[in-house]
């Protein structure tokens, strides 16, 4: 039983005059949203040996992803958590819009800090 070096090496080839090619892909990507862009900078400027070897391994897309998604749930916590323990409601929204906009401003201002200070500069 002879097997190739096509066989062997796996994957699939195309041809190309005399050679075989094999049909490479990029890596697909994960998706990453804006606290995995805080973090990546974050990690960039401020932690390079940390960043270097997350990248060289592989890992840096998850974990980004993986603080991303922490930090999103984080957010959405902390600041319906600050409207019911400050009373931010629709009530004060209908009655007087500004200073609804002023509280629920002040709470995700905090539930950002608190996301900088937990997660994302940790």
């Amino acid at each position: 039983m002879e097997i190739s070096l096509f066989e062997l090496m796996g994957g699939t080839y195309h041809r190309e005059g005399d050679y075989f090619l094999p049909n490479l892909l990029p890596p697909e990507s994960i998706s990453v949203g804006i606290w995995g862009q805080r973090r990546k900078h974050y990690l960039k400027t401020q932690r390079e040996p940390i960043y270097t070897a997350l990248l060289l391994s592989g890992k840096l897309d998850s974990h980004l992803s993986k603080v991303d998604a922490q930090a999103k749930a984080m957010f959405f916590q902390l600041v319906k958590r600050l409207e019911k323990r400050e009373g931010i409601t629709e009530q004060l929204k209908a009655e007087d819009q500004m200073e609804w906009v002023r509280q629920m401003n002040s709470a995700r201002n905090r539930a950002e800090e608190v996301i900088y200070n937990e997660l994302i500069y940790a």
